[in-house]
């Protein structure tokens, strides 16, 4: 469902010249599966996902979203995706139901589909306290159900979310986490980039650890488990980093 070959993201700094944001990422996410980035600040987790929903195009290496080149067929891989980002921008006096209509307009989803997919969303993101309320009057957890709602008008096949609970009290983040379950269980691929060592521990098939924007190593919780000797995703993430000689200060183990 997604496949990624080599990528890299050189960047140029007028100072230091040309450094990357990511370098030589090569992984897979089958059909059905949920796929968590964990990493710390500025590992290149964003970069990575923008590359994958399209929103920045890599410098070297090929993403296959959905069977579509995604340099030679964005339109196609936008069609197959849900993408949110923390810097997703919404209209602040639309309410979440103009919202939802709105985006899906662009779609072409006809009147009937659209009501009853607004129906199946508002119930399953638990908004109907607030669907009629303008977005500059919601809550942080409002917006951000409003915000995945968007992604979900079309029905798409994959989800590609950035941190989706990030900064949310715990029963927005329990309706969110249930939200991705549920898209689980009716086959949809997901991958999603985390601080949550629980929440990877809950969804997750797979994982990827990725530093200094290279991904330093994959599989299931359990794999790398064993592989590691270690009992929890914290202490595996740290043991690949210092076999790789990444660990030089404290501020990896204090963000993750």
């Amino acid at each position: 469902m997604i496949e990624v070959k080599n990528i890299n993201k050189r960047f140029h700094d007028k100072k230091t010249g040309d450094f990357y944001a990511l370098n030589d990422v090569s992984f897979t996410v089958s059909d059905g599966e949920i796929f968590g980035l964990l990493g710390p600040n500025g590992a290149g987790k964003t970069t990575l996902l923008r590359i994958l929903s399209t929103i920045m195009e890599q410098s070297d290496g090929m993403v296959i979203v959905n069977g579509f080149d995604s340099k030679k067929k964005p339109e196609d891989v936008k069609r197959s995706i849900g993408f949110l980002s923390g810097n997703t921008k919404l209209y602040k006096k639309l309410t979440p139901l103009e919202t939802m209509r709105f985006f899906g307009s662009f779609y072409g989803i006809g009147k009937e589909v659209m009501e009853n997919r607004i129906e199946h969303i508002i119930d399953s993101l638990d908004m109907n306290d607030f669907k009629d309320r303008i977005i500059e009057k919601l809550s942080t957890g409002q917006v951000q159900k409003t915000s995945i709602a968007r992604c979900m008008i079309h029905d798409p096949q994959i989800y590609i979310l950035d941190e989706p609970t990030l900064g949310l009290d715990i029963l927005t983040s329990r309706t969110i986490i249930d939200f991705i379950k549920g898209e689980k269980e009716k086959g949809k691929t997901i991958i999603f980039s985390t601080h949550y060592m629980e929440e990877a521990d809950t969804l997750c098939d797979r994982i990827g650890l990725i530093h200094q924007g290279s991904l330093i190593q994959t599989g299931t919780i359990d794999e790398l488990k064993e592989k590691t000797g270690k009992s929890n995703i914290r202490d595996i993430f740290l043991y690949y980093i210092d076999q790789q000689g990444f660990l030089d200060s404290g501020v990896v183990s204090n963000a993750i």
